[in-house]
């Protein structure tokens, strides 16, 4: 289906990725033109095949090291691009080196970015919006915090040192918070010769359907929907890790929105609703028949005390509603299901 009218063009860093990929859709179907970004003209190729009817709105751009700004020039060269959804940014929580994998790829892939902005954008480029996490958000070492509410003014206290030397769900959660925050530092340095403002979106675990067919799960899957596939014919209900989530398109149309919102420049939102595992899982066996017998049971209907996530900066500013943790989970695993039959015929 052809976009209603052409808003611009947005480039979009990380689209080959899950939230990317969503991204792209709602850019594409809100009617702006995408320029997708990618290290090899093969990778931005296949990200660009997932979507056949806008064809015409898509274009691509290698950018071979997200760290140097350099890389960026032949992106801007022909003026096209008004806006950037930057969601680049690595989602490993087992990396062999936290600041080779993490840490340098995350903070100066987020500056880079901003930088390229400013040198190459020629004064077009109106509105970032990046892709951050309710790890910038969470502080750890509170853990499951009972009455507590978290929002936009919370930020993850972890220092660069601690990053360097903890696990690597502590180097991940660092590297969200470390990148955010250079990004409003970069702001506060230069935003005033910048012909752009900064909004950033904190989704806790992301669910929900890929924008594209799903044909795999034994490799390729986003980490969030690892986590999912991975209780299908498992023991247990997995234990309380982050107690929010988001779906995948309320995350894209998230994007959309603040990179059009004026009200939106200069402001972080925090886009999700509270979540537990056991609640998912009651879900899926409920809307699925045919998992039934194939996830753990638990304790069906218990809600873990824990903290709230309040995500209601992103309804009153941006206009986001909110769907249910239900549908959610009904379409996550309807689409992990049929890719578990693609797999078995292949």
């Amino acid at each position: 289906m052809a976009s209603p009218q052409n808003k611009g063009t947005i480039l979009v860093t990380g689209g080959g990725g899950y939230v990317g990929g969503q991204i792209i859709r709602e850019a594409l179907e809100s009617g702006f033109n995408v320029r997708v970004t990618a290290r090899t003209a093969s990778s931005a190729d296949r990200t660009v095949a997932r979507f056949p009817a806008y064809a015409s709105s898509l274009s691509t751009a290698v950018i071979p090291d997200i760290m140097n700004p350099a890389s960026y020039a032949a992106a801007f060269a022909d003026g096209a691009i008004t806006h950037i959804a930057h969601a680049a940014s690595p989602f490993v929580l087992a990396p062999q080196d936290n600041v080779r994998d993490l840490l340098d790829p995350a903070v100066k892939g987020a500056t880079a970015i901003l930088e390229a902005a400013r040198l190459y954008g020629g004064g077009r480029v109106a509105r970032v919006v990046a892709t951050s996490s309710f790890a910038a958000v969470v502080d750890l070492a509170q853990g499951k915090r009972p009455g507590y509410t978290y929002s936009e003014k919370d930020w993850n206290p972890v220092t660069w040192e601690e990053a360097v030397a903890g696990d690597g769900v502590v180097a991940y959660c660092a590297s969200k918070a470390l990148a955010e925050r250079a990004m409003w530092d970069w702001m506060a340095a230069h935003g005033a010769d910048a012909s752009f403002g900064l909004a950033t979106v904190c989704p806790p675990w992301v669910f929900g359907p890929y924008a594209h067919e799903l044909r795999a799960t034994a490799a390729g899957l986003s980490e969030s929907l690892q986590l999912l596939n991975g209780i299908i014919d498992a023991a247990a209900v997995p234990a309380f890790d982050f107690g929010g989530y988001a779906d995948a398109r309320e995350v894209a149309a998230a994007h959309v929105r603040a990179l059009e919102a004026p009200a939106a420049a200069g402001k972080r939102f925090l886009v999700g609703q509270d979540f537990r595992y056991q609640a998912a899982v009651d879900y899926a066996r409920e809307a699925l028949p045919q998992l039934r017998g194939r996830l753990p049971e638990g304790n069906r209907g218990e809600w873990e005390d824990a903290y709230h996530i309040d995500g209601s900066l992103a309804t009153r500013v941006l206009g986001l509603r909110y769907g249910s943790l239900r549908d959610t989970i009904r379409d996550t695993y309807a689409q992990l299901l049929k890719a578990r039959e693609i797999e078995a015929k292949a």
